[in-house]
């Protein structure tokens, strides 16, 4: 995920964005195609406030001043919690609140594509179900495409439409989420069912 946002630069191959190559432009060019990355671990700042960290997101607009506050009021309604603590330092957020923030501040850029890496890592059962809820909101309400990696087989299935199974670094299985929900292998092998 890294390399398709542009923080790595791949050794060889090719990466297309909306038919377009991206791997040799810089990351803050991807952000500017509508592709933007959440990563794993959150990567916050952790000293500044929850307002200043969701400004950061939107760096590439900044000069759009209007657009900014139209998205950061959009994403208020959606992550409340974040509006009701704004001005607090974002690393005193609970870990739920900060994967929010981190999701949040990736949104600023208005992306077409939004990668998401490992959304769950770290978080409560509680707190991944209402991720899964704000991912799935992203794509159906906001029209936003998610690419999300993530080792919780059982969330990562129960809200995406595809996907793919890799180990090792080599893509080993691949369908439909209901059919590798339904898959035995990937049953018995991710979600020990």
């Amino acid at each position: 995920m890294r390399t398709i946002a542009g923080v790595l630069k791949p050794v060889e191959g090719a990466i297309h964005f909306l038919g377009q190559p991206i791997e040799r432009l810089s990351s803050d060019r991807i952000v500017r195609a509508g592709l933007c990355l959440c990563p794993e671990g959150r990567r916050l700042f952790p000293q500044l406030s929850v307002y200043k960290n969701l400004f950061l997101g939107a760096y590439t607009r900044k000069k759009d001043r209007l657009a900014v506050q139209s998205t950061l009021k959009r994403l208020y309604e959606i992550f409340p919690i974040l509006k009701e603590r704004k001005e607090q330092p974002a690393g005193t957020l609970s870990g739920g609140e900060q994967q929010m923030l981190a999701i949040a501040r990736a949104l600023m850029s208005e992306p077409k594509l939004l990668l998401l890496d490992e959304p769950s890592m770290g978080l409560a059962p509680l707190m991944v179900q209402k991720v899964s809820e704000i991912i799935r909101l992203i794509n159906t309400e906001m029209g936003t495409t998610v690419f999300l990696a993530e080792q919780n087989a059982h969330m990562a299935l129960n809200i995406t439409q595809r996907g793919y199974v890799i180990e090792n670094g080599k893509v080993v299985l691949e369908g439909s989420s209901l059919e590798l929900s339904g898959n035995e292998q990937v049953k018995k092998a991710y979600i020990g069912a």
